[in-house]
């Protein structure tokens, strides 16, 4: 793929070849790598501009630490942005692609996974699919619990819109629609929305213009937009997962609504973590973010 993109983050970058198409994947760790804690995977959000840049700050911190991966989602970054339906088991086969790639380069063993937003939708579904994969999750602010009705449809369906979607492809719709999304007055507005303040990330911003203007940028925000990403048996899932999960919410913006937790609270498996800031409060305070998450990482 030609392009004008840079690379989101820092370390190795490469593409791993799967049968869901081309991921792209950002891997460091220290330079005396120590042993012992397993490789932590990173996956960004999913929305008009998504990419691995949004895990930036735990990517840096956790280098020193440990192997840590960032991948990118179909339709993002520079993973495989074919025209095509952009679906949950999509996402989701990316993410076993990714897990067991790691897991045969390191031994075999289960890996750590820490999910954004929508992703910790597909990082849950691997997990219950395969869970002897991933060790232990961690959700920051998680959708899926949100209003109050709670989400136990078939099993691996998703919320789509089929009229919404076949508007929306419609190449006038297409063209206007994702260029008025992605104007970087948008994309700032959402940014603040995403963080409750005015006092955004403006590296992030940067970097979440320059990838909404890569070519196929626009084909899985319109399944994103026409619900086609949302899981309709979301929290079927998070009940039936068996694995750690540690879980944050944000106490400002527009992602603060997690009264559907109490389908999973109480579950000896789960911990749940109010954080002060946005969605992505590891940007407004990484020391904070770190020292509540990193028990959970630590414990056996």
């Amino acid at each position: 793929m030609t392009t004008s993109l840079p690379p989101a983050l820092g370390g190795v970058h490469t593409l791993l070849a799967t049968r869901v198409g081309a991921i792209s994947l950002y891997q460091a760790q220290p330079e005396a790598l120590a042993g012992g804690a397993p490789v932590l995977l990173l996956i960004h959000s999913v929305n008009a501009a998504g990419s691995a840049a949004e895990v930036a700050p735990l990517f840096q911190h956790y280098r020193s630490e440990r192997v840590v991966v960032a991948m990118e989602l179909p339709g993002y970054g520079f993973s495989d942005r074919s025209d095509r339906a952009y679906t949950p088991r999509l996402m989701t086969d990316a993410v076993h692609a990714v897990v067991a790639h790691l897991r045969a380069a390191h031994g075999g063993a289960p890996v750590d996974v820490l999910a954004l937003s929508l992703a910790s939708e597909f990082a849950a579904r691997a997990s219950v699919e395969a869970p002897q994969s991933i060790r232990r999750l961690a959700l920051v602010s998680p959708t899926g619990f949100s209003g109050k009705r709670r989400r136990y449809g078939p099993t691996g369906a998703s919320r789509g819109i089929g009229w919404l979607l076949r508007l929306l492809s419609r190449e006038a719709w297409v063209r206007g629609l994702y260029r008025t999304l992605t104007r970087p007055g948008v994309i700032r507005y959402f940014l603040e929305r995403t963080w409750g303040s005015r006092s955004i990330d403006e590296t992030l911003y940067r970097y979440c213009v320059l990838t909404t203007r890569e070519p196929g940028a626009r084909y899985a925000p319109l399944y994103f937009l026409s619900g086609h990403l949302f899981s309709a048996d979301i929290n079927a899932l998070y009940d039936a997962l068996a694995c750690p999960v540690w879980m944050s919410m944000a106490t400002r913006g527009d992602f603060t609504d997690y009264r559907g937790r109490n389908t999973v609270r109480g579950r000896r498996n789960w911990q749940m973590q109010p954080i002060e800031g946005g969605a992505l409060p590891y940007f407004e305070d990484l020391p904070t973010f770190v020292a509540q998450l990193d028990p959970f990482w630590r414990a056996g």
